[in-house]
């Protein structure tokens, strides 16, 4: 199968649901000494929930979907190999957070998400963000716009903020922590020009927050494709602009170059100028 059908969105939500029923919540504030491991730094996180979200969310697409593509996290991790070439093919492939805010998760702080996106010839055609506290989803088809889910079945559009009209009057999210010296300092303080700032180090409540309207940017400086595939799309679907620091299209291909989401072309504009003005 190249393609989704209409009920395999219903089932994609369904499977994140699961994951997050059956493997995650049961660990949450409830994670032993050896249930959490570091990754690159301290701040870098892998949990057994993680693990065992991936490998259940996997098996059952793979059931599903037995010609496709399935891209995880943890199993990039495992093997960076698996991220040669993954995109460049008519096959459909899925890209799978296991537990996006790892962090958080470990931490006992209720601000994580379980992301899944869906790529067919190098484009994002559909991603699910689910919040396993909330338990409910966030959800678009390429084209199709982007909805808010609840649980019992209701569903509403999503449409990002109205422009602010100016820097000082928007509320954003700007991950600096990744960022190289001079950017880093520099991002940081340029970001007190701004109303507000929400920093909940977990790229799907944010880009929740701005599909939702409550914040007019994000901006990230680390591109994995498991973290920004689904939420990029999904501010796009909900009427925001999305685009790499240079001003380039955002595709699942790119590992590099930053990618800044926000309400219209114009704010976009503003805030890639006043976070880099010297």
């Amino acid at each position: 199968m190249t393609t989704l059908d209409p009920a395999d969105m219903d089932w994609l939500a369904a499977l994140l649901m699961d994951a997050g029923v059956e493997e995650i919540m049961p660990r949450f504030r409830n994670l032993g000494d050896g249930d959490v491991q570091q990754k690159t730094s301290a701040a870098d996180l892998v949990t057994e929930a993680d693990v065992n979200a991936e490998r259940m969310i996997t098996k059952a697409l793979l059931e599903r979907f037995p010609e496709s593509i399935v891209i995880g996290e943890e199993a990039v991790a495992d093997n960076p190999g698996l991220l040669d070439g993954w995109s460049r093919t008519d096959r459909l492939a899925f890209v799978i957070d296991p537990i996006d805010g790892t962090f958080n998760f470990a931490s006992g702080v209720a601000a994580f998400g379980v992301m899944l996106s869906v790529v067919k010839d190098g484009e994002t055609i559909a991603g699910i963000i689910h919040d396993p506290v909330g338990q409910d989803w966030i959800m678009a088809e390429k084209g199709g716009g982007a909805i808010l889910r609840r649980l019992d079945g209701r569903e509403s559009a999503l449409r990002v903020a109205e422009p602010a009209g100016a820097v000082n009057r928007m509320i954003g999210s700007a991950s600096w922590q990744l960022m190289p010296e001079p950017e880093r300092s520099m991002v940081a303080r340029n970001q007190g020009q701004c109303l507000g700032s929400v920093a909940y180090r977990c790229a799907a409540q944010e880009y929740r927050l701005v599909c939702s309207g409550h914040i007019h940017f994000v901006l990230y400086h680390k591109l994995m494709p498991w973290d920004h595939l689904a939420g990029t799309l999904l501010t796009e679907e909900a009427g925001g602009h999305v685009r790499r620091l240079d001003g380039s299209r955002y595709l699942p291909e790119h590992l590099g170059g930053g990618v800044l989401a926000a309400t219209d072309p114009d704010s976009w504009n503003m805030v890639r100028e006043a976070l880099w003005r010297a």
